[in-house]
């Protein structure tokens, strides 16, 4: 199916585990002896290994961005009872997308890299640390999608609806760094390309961005670390992916939210690292991440699934209005005409509201 977009674009549908020989019975010295019944056990040993299968004794590591955490604390269990991932380990690390790709530039290891948006996997592959060919296929290296939404207080006290109430005075914004969290990229796109999505021109949804920002208190580095300054008291509503929203309310947390007509699909990308040195194993967990049961553990923890199979029974809000981020140009335009250190337009509203945006 294709949603149609004001935009005139249609959104795709992606398409989409020895006998030994005989001996002579000689005599020989308590030594050679010894030595024979150590290389017998190693070989035995070695035997066993090899006719296990599966990934006894590696140990894989994960690098992601801030939000999946509770998914992968399933999905890992999960993946390590087939046979693909038994007796795998894992080491896990979480934290703000930009940031979790620059780490693994500089030399963290990594074995499977989970990120929140494209710019930041492309990053890799031109390092040469992620395959050039990462999105080729027919899911194209994507392994969860979500939405752009509102979250507000628990009955929604504001009564805010929409993108417009957002900027009203004295509304505070929670909305991380989008010089350090993809998802305040995804955030910042979703505010500009609704307001293109109302008919608004470019130079006015510009505008809106610098409103927005103006009422935006604090910003944190991460969209994780922005949901636990939003819980702790702080701000009106806050800009956020779906599935934090869903995972703050299946923790109990006093919140709701609200899927606006016109946002943004949110389309979160996985990939192996060229380096690893369990590429195979690594290779197979992200193959499992996008099976049918791995698909609906993310879609539990509030993931839109892009399996088409799973995706066909899930039940997720359809937004009228919903664009995605090649509507506005695809990545590599807006990275240059919005997040330029020097001269792109939400590093200018930052400058004008006072927050740096690194060097």
């Amino acid at each position: 199916m294709h949603h149609r977009t004001r935009f005139g674009a249609a959104l795709p549908e992606r398409q989409s585990s020895t006998h030994g020989a005989r001996r002579r019975r000689i005599c020989a010295p308590r030594a050679i002896k010894a030595r024979h019944r150590y290389l017998t056990t190693a070989l035995a040993a070695i035997a066993l290994l090899a006719g296990c299968g599966g990934s006894g004794g590696q140990r894989l590591t994960l690098v992601a961005y801030s939000t999946p955490r509770e998914a992968y604390e399933q999905l890992i269990p999960a993946f390590q009872k087939t046979g693909a991932g038994k007796g795998a380990d894992f080491s896990q690390s979480y934290g703000s997308s930009g940031d979790q790709s620059r780490a693994v530039q500089n030399g963290l290891a990594a074995d499977v890299v989970a990120l929140s948006l494209e710019p930041d996997m492309t990053k890799l592959a031109d390092a040469g640390l992620v395959a050039r060919d990462w999105n080729a296929g027919p899911g194209k290296g994507i392994v969860t999608d979500s939405v752009v939404v509102l979250v507000v207080r628990k009955g929604n006290p504001r009564n805010i609806r929409t993108w417009d109430d957002l900027v009203e005075p004295g509304v505070e914004v929670i909305e991380p760094n989008p010089f350090t969290s993809g998802g305040a990229k995804w955030n910042v796109m979703a505010a500009y390309g609704a307001q293109l999505q109302q008919g608004r021109t470019q130079a006015q949804a510009a505008d809106y961005l610098y409103r927005l920002f103006r009422n935006v208190p604090v910003q944190d580095k991460s969209a994780r670390e922005a949901l636990q300054t939003f819980l702790g008291g702080k701000g009106d509503v806050m800009l956020a992916y779906e599935n934090e929203a869903i995972t703050a309310q299946q923790k109990d947390q006093p919140v709701d939210y609200v899927v606006p007509d016109d946002t943004i699909l949110i389309e979160n990308p996985v990939a192996v690292v060229t380096r690893s040195s369990h590429a195979a194993t690594a290779q197979a967990f992200v193959d499992y991440l996008r099976s049918t049961e791995a698909q609906r553990i993310f879609a539990e923890r509030g993931y839109r699934p892009v399996n088409q199979q799973v995706a066909a029974t899930a039940e997720f809000p359809k937004p009228s209005g919903l664009f995605t981020i090649q509507d506005l140009g695809g990545w590599t335009e807006v990275n240059r005409q919005f997040f330029d250190k020097d001269n792109g337009i939400v590093a200018d509203i930052e400058r004008r509201v006072g927050v740096s945006v690194g060097s």
